[in-house]
C-alpha cells in the first residue's frame, strides 16, 4: 500500500514524499496503527487492460482513496496495428482492407470515410452512382444498428444486467447476416470503394432487409420495456459519467456524448454527404449529459435508423440493374466484380474478354489490379456520422498510386479523454459506467 505525505516508524520507510508500509509478519494492529496515523491514504490501482468491465483492451490507472476516485488516466496503445503505416504500402484500393478493421464494430463508416477522401482527390465525388450511394447508406445505418446494440449489450454485461447482453448479441447476429448476404463478410468487409461499392446487392436482399426491419421494430421495445423506466438500471446509470455541453466543446467530444447535452450535432444534419440531405430523420438528443441520456440516445438512434434503411430498400428497389461503380474504367476496381457460381472472383464474361478477344483490356486489368491507379497530387478531408462520432479521414496524395499519408480523426480516441472528468470525485465502481456510455472501441484509439 503507498501512502502520501505521511510519516511512519518501525514498518513504515519514508521514499521521497511518499510512504510505503510492508508488512512482514508483525502483529497486524501494529501496522494499522501506523495506517492510522497517516492524514491521508491513496492507493494506485490497475484496472485492465485484461479486465472484464474495461471495455476492451483499455488500461485505467486509477488513484483512490477510499471507494472514491481522485484521478484517473487511460493507458492505452495495446492493440495498436500500424495500420496508418501500412497504408503507405498498398494501393488506393488495397487500404480499404486497412481501415476496414481499425473500429472493428464499424468497418462500413472507416472504409466510407476513406473512400470519400479519395474521391475528393480524384474530383469524381459526382461521378459516383446513385445507387453506390444509396448502398453506401443502407449499410452504414445497418451498422450503425449493430454498434450500438454492442454498446447496450456490452454495458449492460459490465454492470451486471446479463439480459440486455444476451438479447444485444441476438439482434446483432441478424445484422451480421445481412451484411454476409450483401458484401460476403460478417466483418472486414473492404466492400465500399472508392468510386462505389464492390458489388450489386444479390437477388432477395431487399426482402431480407425489409423483413429485418419489421423483427427489430418489435424487438426495439423489449429493450425499451427492460431499461427505459427501470429503477434499478436507472439508479445505475442516472447522474453518473456526468459532462456538460462546455466540457464536450473543450474536449472535441462528438456522437451520442455530446448530443446527451442537448447539442443536436450530427454530420448528416450539418454536413450532410452521401446523399443523407434527402432522407427524412430526426437527431436524437437527451438533456441529462449522463450515462443513461446517452443509453436512451442509442436505444432511439438505432429506431431512426430503421426509419433511413426503409427509405433506402425502398429507392433501391426502383434502381434495379443500375451500375454501383464508377464507369471510369481506370478508376474501377475490379472491373465487372461479381459472384459467380463458385462464390468467387470476376464475372465469368469479364474473363472470357480480357483471357480471350482483347490482350489490351487484359493489360489494363493486370496494371489497375497490380500496380493500381493514380490519384492526383493534393490532400482531403472527409468526415461523417459514425456511431461514436465524428469519424475523419485525411488523405495526402503525392500523384502516385498508393497514399503517401492517410490519418484518421477517430472518435474513440477523442472521446477518451473524458475519462478522467467523467471519473474523479465519483465511486470507483462508477468508472466502468462512465467508460460504457462513452463506447470507445480500442481498435479505432490505437490504430
Amino acid at each position: 500500500m503507498t501512502t502520501s505525505t505521511g510519516s511512519a516508524s518501525g514498518a513504515g520507510s519514508a521514499t521521497g514524499e511518499e510512504t510505503v508500509f510492508t508488512a512482514t509478519g508483525q502483529d497486524w494492529d501494529e501496522l494499522t496503527d501506523l495506517l492510522k496515523e497517516t492524514p491521508e491514504e491513496r492507493v494506485i490501482v490497475n484496472m485492465g487492460p485484461q479486465h472484464p468491465s474495461t471495455h476492451g483492451v483499455l488500461r485505467l490507472i486509477l488513484e483512490l482513496e477510499g471507494e472514491t476516485v481522485t484521478e484517473a488516466r487511460c493507458g492505452i496503445g495495446y492493440l495498436h496495428t500500424g495500420i496508418e503505416k501500412n497504408l503507405e504500402y498498398r494501393s488506393w484500393v488495397q487500404g480499404t482492407t486497412f481501415v476496414t478493421r481499425m473500429d472493428y464494430l464499424s468497418p462500413l463508416f472507416n472504409e466510407t470515410a476513406y473512400a470519400l477522401g479519395v474521391e475528393r482527390l480524384l474530383g469524381i465525388e459526382d461521378d459516383v452512382p446513385e445507387k453506390a450511394q444509396v448502398m453506401r447508406v443502407l449499410l452504414m445505418e445497418l451498422n450503425r444498428i449493430s454498434s450500438h446494440l454492442v454498446a447496450i449489450a456490452t454495458g449492460g454485461m459490465e454492470i451486471g444486467a446479463l439480459t440486455v447482453m444476451t438479447i444485444g448479441f441476438r439482434e446483432r447476429e441478424l445484422v451480421l447476416d445481412l451484411f454476409e448476404l450483401i458484401t460476403g463478410l460478417r466483418m472486414n468487409h473492404a466492400f465500399i470503394r472508392p468510386g462505389g461499392v464492390a458489388q450489386d446487392l444479390p437477388p432477395g436482399a431487399l426482402d431480407e432487409i425489409r423483413a429485418f426491419v419489421v423483427l427489430m421494430r418489435e424487438r426495439l421495445k423489449e429493450y425499451a420495456a427492460l431499461c427505459n423506466a427501470n429503477p434499478i438500471f436507472r439508479g445505475r446509470l442516472e447522474g453518473v459519467g456526468h459532462l456538460d455541453l462546455e466540457g464536450c466543446l473543450a474536449l472535441g467530444i462528438t456522437g451520442p456524448v455530446l448530443r446527451s447535452t442537448g447539442y443536436p450535432w450530427d454530420l448528416r444534419k450539418t454536413q450532410p454527404y452521401c446523399g443523407y440531405e434527402d432522407y427524412s430523420f430526426d437527431v436524437i438528443t437527451w438533456d441529462t449529459a449522463d450515462s443513461y441520456g446517452r443509453f436512451r440516445i442509442r436505444l432511439d438512434e438505432m429506431e431512426e435508423s430503421l426509419r433511413i434503411v426503409e427509405q433506402a430498400a425502398d429507392r433501391l428497389g426502383h434502381l434495379d440493374g443500375a451500375p454501383v461503380m464508377v464507369a471510369d474504367k481506370k478508376i474501377a476496381w475490379p472491373s465487372q466484380l461479381a459472384i459467380g457460381t463458385d462464390g468467387m472472383g470476376n464475372s465469368l464474361d469479364h474473363i472470357r474478354h480480357i483471357m480471350g478477344e482483347s490482350m489490351e483490356a487484359l493489360i489494363h486489368h493486370f496494371k489497375l489490379v497490380t500496380e493500381g491507379f493514380r490519384v492526383p497530387a493534393g490532400q482531403a478531408y472527409a468526415a461523417i456520422e459514425s456511431p461514436r462520432g465524428e469519424m475523419g479521414a485525411h488523405v495526402v496524395s503525392d500523384g502516385g498510386t498508393r497514399p503517401y499519408r492517410v490519418h484518421f480523426r477517430d472518435p474513440s480516441f477523442t472521446n477518451l479523454q473524458a475519462t478522467s472528468v467523467m471519473s474523479e470525485g465519483g465511486m470507483v465502481a462508477d468508472v466502468i459506467v462512465a467508460i460504457a456510455s462513452i463506447d470507445p472501441v480500442m481498435g479505432g484509439v490505437d490504430r
